[in-house]
Parts: C-alpha cells; structure tokens; sequence
C-alpha cells in the first residue's frame, strides 16, 4: 500500500505493553514487551514485503481518532511507555529513541527480559505517570489536594489503563476483548490475567471516569451504569433480598417511589416504612420493629429539597445492621461527602451535576469494594452498561464541575434570598435559607446548597403556569443541574397524570416551581425572574 513519503519519515519504533491492571489486586503484573520498527522500500513510500507484527492488545489502545487515521495509511502503532521494576528510584525511562535512519531498517522483533517491563501496580505504589492504581490511594496524591483539582485529574493525570500520551482520555468502542491464545483465557478465568473479557462487564474509559468519581466521594469503588434510576433499581434488586424492609422518605423522586411500591413491594414481598426527612423519631421505631436490610433517601431530596441528618441516620442504621444509602444527586459530591458522614453508598444521577451538559444519561453508586461487589455481579447480568461515549461525556463534564457547582451554590442563594423577599412568592423551597426546616442540618453537612430552588408563587395552577411561560432564559423541561437553566412546573411535568387531590397525596402542590440555575449571568436570570412575576 502507498503511503506518503512524510508518512515514512515519522515511523519510530515503539514500546508496546498488554493491558493494565483494572482490579483490586495489586500484585505486581508482569507482561511481555515487544520493539516494532517500521520498514519502507527507500524513498519509494512503498513498504516492504515484510509484514508488520504488532503487540495483541494494541488496536484496543488506539483512540476512534487514531484509528481512522491510522486506516488511511494502512498502518497503526502504538505509543506506551514501559515502566522499570526498580523500587528505590521509581522512575519511568523513557521511550526509546531512534533517528530517520534507523526507520529504514528491516522489521524485526527483540524481546525483552521480563523483568525489565512491569505493570505499574508495584506494590501499591504509583510510578510518574504510570498506569491507574487500584482503590482510593491510587486515585488521590498530595499535589491533588482540593475538589477542583480532582475532578480534573483523578483517573487521568496520575495514569489510566489507555496507553496514549493525549490529554484527554480515549474513548475505546469496542463491544468485546480478545485474547492471545487459549492459555492467556484460562489465565483470565482464573484471575491471573486481567482484562474485561466482554463490554458489558467493563471499558476502559468508563474506567476511567469511576476512578474520577471515586477519588471525589473517597470511595473505594464506583460504578457506572446507563441512567441514574438504573442505578437505584439494581442497587435495591441486590442488596434488598425477597421479604426484606426498606426506610424511605417521602420526599422523593416519583419514579423511584413507583419502582418501590409498584415492582418490589408486589413482586417481592418487601415492606417498606415511609417516613419524614426531618423523622428521627419515626425512623427509630421502624428500626426497633423491622428486619431492616436498606435505609434509601435523597439529601436533599426533591423537588422540596429536604435534608436528611446523614451522620445521625448512618449512626442508628448501624447499630441495627441497617446500610444507608443517599442520593446525593442535588448536593453534588463538591457540596456533601455522604461516605464520610457515615453513609455506606452514595448514589448520583450522573446525568444532572456531574455531567453538567445535558447531553449525557448515566447514574453511578459510590462505596466499598464489598457492598459495590454485590451491585456489579447484578449489573453484569441485568445490563444497563453505560456506552463509553457516555462515559468519555462525563469525564470531559466533571473536568468543570466545581467551576460550574461554584457559579450554581452563588447563584442558587442569591436568588432565593431574592424570591423569599418578593410579595409575588409565597415560600421559597432552599436549604441555604435560614427559614429552611433543616438549614441547621444543611450547615453542618453541606458546604453548598445547590443550583436548585423551589418555590410556590401566590397564585393557583393558571397563574403559574403564566409565570413560567413569560420566562425568557430558562428552557421549560425535566432534568437539572446542567448548564443551562432549567424550570419547570412539578404539577404538570411529573404528576399530571393525576388529580389535583392525588398530587396534594405526594405533597405536589399547582403553584409549585422548580428552577434548576445553569451558569448564566447572575444579574440576568436575576432580571428575568422578576419580569416574569410582574406578569402575573
């Protein structure tokens, strides 16, 4: 095949390395390396005869872009750095360098010693810009001190399990893995060789973006699944056995409630005891009565934005043998760290905050590497796996997360205070606000309330209604936490296939607004609000 003759000129040899290590385990993971130099008939731009052999696992290792690339030329190599087994000095040598003559050579293999090329889990330790470790040290160092910072680089600036020296972290579209012969497939089904064997069971970049969100919630182990309410039913499908008792709130998201009382409480003989966000009491008693397997709210919750005591809760939870798990999807991981006030999973749709751009659909479950076991071995056989151009969405959302969270904290506050002040608002709905039933709770565990604030103008469904159409900015549709801003009427979005009385049941009131703040202009949404409540 004919190739320019730049093409040629820019051909060195490379380095090649077999997968990394994507489990827990982080016992050292030898593997075979191989230099590859390509080889051109003079200046012709013709290759030779010989045939260019390439590692096993480099086509895996290629970003689509590189690929494509690579396709026009009729040959791709892969760039990997290979790391030294030397304990004392850590250091990562550096690619092997030839000149323009040295591409002229013929192709030829030379293998190295073993012990030479290691992976980069080496006892737990993290070579320069080695190779994603396993758990939570591995996803955080001391030069990544602050939110900010780790949601640009954790899962990345340390290493990740995609050889590339691009910025940005590939995206691998691949529905399956292979291996090299029948011996490296028994070594992988006996845990000696690591690999994802199947795309439902695991990705590359979705990797990339559970170790991301790991680092940010300090939790062992995350996993991401295709939509938030995927998230929440397998999460209860596994670890919420036939007969058990679940605790919730009733304030919540209405699907969730649906999927409780519609699937699980007919299909599987579980009870559930409902109670108040703010219901110590209450929650005490279903405790004392109840088998309890999963105590499951949101902080805040929605769309009142209520706030569960995560540390008292987690403490009287634990001392029955009770897990806890909160949707933190309004607080965001930047504003609560449920984990670290007791929680034992923390659960996100991926597709509000984190993503940040209404573009993506994803949820994820943050905790331990033994209650997260359980929910994967459910979720490798449900489905439910998130596209790895999902996840390349969410790393590249999470990269602004606390820029954006900063502006929506500001934002959100300030325009509560703005509409609790205005004759036209009857309550305003915001933990940030002193009038606020849990504000004391929110203090304590939130350093942020949130870009979302709900409140009930002073008129009935009619005049609402009119509120929310006279505006300008915001788009009238579900969802939150996006860049752009995003209102809605509670009422007719989600409740109105139901009576005025069956809405009042969940507490759904007509005059109710939720307005989730993107990343506009204070002053300007500021502007909007106000002209659209002297239409009404």
């Amino acid at each position: 095949m004919a190739v320019s003759a730049g093409c040629a000129r820019v051909l060195p040899v490379f380095e090649c390395r077999s997968d990394p290590d994507f489990s827990t385990n982080q016992n050292q993971q030898k593997s075979s390396s191989r230099f590859i130099s390509g080889s051109f008939n003079g200046g012709s731009g013709l290759y030779s005869s010989l045939i260019l052999r390439f590692p096993p696992n480099f086509v895996r290792q290629l970003s689509i872009k590189a690929r494509r690339n690579c396709s026009n030329i009729g040959v791709a190599q892969v760039v990997a750095a290979s790391w030294s087994n030397n304990n004392n000095t850590n250091k990562v040598p550096n690619v092997s360098a030839i000149d323009s003559a040295s591409a002229a050579s013929e192709i030829e293999e030379i293998p190295l010693i073993d012990d030479e090329v290691v992976a980069a889990v080496d006892g737990g330790n993290i070579c320069n810009n080695g190779v994603q470790l396993s758990g939570l040290a591995a996803l955080k160092a001391s030069f990544l001190r602050s939110d900010g910072s780790i949601t640009v680089h954790a899962g990345e600036r340390l290493g990740r399990g995609i050889a590339t020296d691009g910025i940005t972290t590939p995206v691998v579209n691949t529905s399956a893995y292979w291996f090299k012969n029948s011996n490296e497939l028994i070594d992988f089904k006996e845990g000696r060789h690591k690999s994802f064997e199947y795309g439902r069971y695991g990705n590359p970049t979705t990797v990339v973006a559970e170790n991301k969100i790991s680092a940010l919630e300090g939790a062992e182990s995350t996993i991401l699944m295709s939509s938030g309410m995927c998230a929440s039913t397998v999460m209860m499908f596994a670890l919420v056995k036939k007969g058990g008792h679940i605790i919730t709130t009733t304030d919540c998201y209405r699907k969730t409630r649906i999927f409780i009382d519609d699937f699980l409480v007919p299909n599987m003989n579980i009870t559930v005891h409902v109670i108040d966000p703010a219901d110590m009491d209450g929650l005490k008693s279903a405790l004392e009565k109840n088998n309890v397997t999963l105590f499951f709210t949101e902080s805040p919750t929605n769309p009142y934005l209520r706030c569960v005591d995560i540390d008292l809760v987690s403490k009287l939870c634990h001392s029955k043998g009770t897990l806890v798990c909160v949707d933190g999807t309004f607080a965001t991981p930047l504003n609560q760290k449920a984990l670290a006030l007791g929680a034992d999973l923390v659960l996100h749709s991926a597709t509000k905050f984190i993503g940040g751009h209404n573009d993506v659909l994803a949820g994820c479950i943050s905790g331990s590497e033994e209650v997260i076991a359980k929910i994967r071995k459910l979720h490798h056989v449900l489905g439910g796996t998130l596209n790895p151009n999902a996840a390349y969405l969410i790393i590249r959302g999470m990269k602004t997360l606390h820029l954006r969270v900063q502006q929506q904290n500001t934002t959100g506050l300030r325009i509560a205070e703005v509409l609790e002040a205005h004759p036209k608002v009857k309550r305003v709905h915001y933990p940030g606000l002193p009038s606020h039933p849990e504000h004391k709770i929110a203090m304590k565990q939130m350093t942020g309330f949130g870009g979302v604030v709900s409140f009930e103008i002073d008129g009935d469904l009619e005049t609402t209604k009119t509120f929310i159409d006279a505006l300008k900015i915001p788009y009238i549709a579900p969802s939150f936490g996006g860049c752009e801003s995003i209102v809605d009427q509670p009422a007719i979005m989600s409740y109105w296939d139901l009576s005025q009385s069956g809405r009042e049941m969940f507490g759904i009131k007509d005059n109710l607004v939720r307005f989730s703040f993107g990343v506009e202009d204070f002053e300007d949404l500021k502007d909007d609000i106000l002209q659209a409540l002297e239409v009404i």
